[in-house]
């Protein structure tokens, strides 16, 4: 699932004809994306009307935790210039926008512009190097917002009876939630997502209910999603009110 979730991160929501999933990711952006750059790049630049501001938001939004916020000061760019450039960016479909969050619709469009657009010179001119490195050294952090996403629809799978209503980061001053949601009888979620290859500990637990006690957040479940799964201690503690999905839960969204 791991590398499902990678391979997704990267190409989702392009149809790319006999690609061997089996090869390193890196090996299938030098095939696949690479030589086809100039003709995808016209693609792109069609969408987003070829305009630099347009490009230095998305670019933002890409590599940030998915905050307007963050993606205009990432872009320097001021509040209102970056209110319109979002309207215009939502309008033509390129992406969602959830309160102050942003997110691409289509997982491929936010890899290019996070590891392409913004050193498209040197790869336009088949120097290839930098990219790899980027993404040798970034491509975990990019990953991690994927991998919420990803949560989010599981949580809903998981939620069949009681519907989810709203699911979405919280973001309220110095207080972040990777996942905050409502449900029809107004039950309230919170949670985290870590993407990363430690096994969660008790403590990430308790962090949570500070961070909830904080907010003011009376959450009715709490959910905490790994990667790479929980320990002895934070496992039992499993229960109706504590969630605990890893990486082989996420089976159930391919199902």
């Amino acid at each position: 699932m791991e590398t499902a979730i990678e391979k997704f991160s990267i190409f989702g929501g392009v149809d790319w004809d006999k690609m061997d999933m089996s090869k390193e990711s890196v090996e299938l952006i030098q095939e696949f994306i690479l030589p086809a750059f100039r003709y995808i790049r016209n693609d792109i630049t069609e969408l987003t009307d070829g305009l630099p501001l347009h490009h230095s938001i998305l670019t933002g939004l890409a590599m940030g935790d998915s905050r307007l916020q963050t993606a205009f000061k990432r872009a320097g760019v001021s509040k209102e210039l970056g209110e319109n450039a979002i309207f215009e960016l939502s309008e033509a479909k390129i992406i969602r926008v959830f309160k102050q969050t942003a997110i691409f619709n289509s997982p491929f469009l936010r890899f290019w512009f996070a590891f392409i657009s913004p050193i498209f010179k040197g790869i336009r001119d088949g120097d290839y190097a930098e990219l790899i490195e980027r993404y040798e050294k970034r491509g975990s952090d990019f990953m991690h917002l994927t991998f919420t996403q990803l949560s989010y629809e599981l949580i809903k799978l998981n939620f069949k009876e009681d519907r989810i209503k709203e699911i979405r980061p919280y973001f309220e001053e110095s207080v972040e939630l990777d996942i905050y949601a409502k449900t029809t009888s107004k039950q309230i979620i919170a949670g985290v997502c870590r993407y990363s290859n430690a096994k969660i500990k008790k403590s990430e637990l308790t962090k949570l209910q500070e961070t909830c006690k904080t907010a003011g957040i009376k959450a009715d479940i709490l959910v905490i999603v790994a990667k790479n799964g929980f320990s002895k201690e934070l496992k039992e503690l499993k229960s109706d009110k504590l969630r605990l999905i890893t990486l082989k839960n996420f089976k159930k969204l391919v199902e």
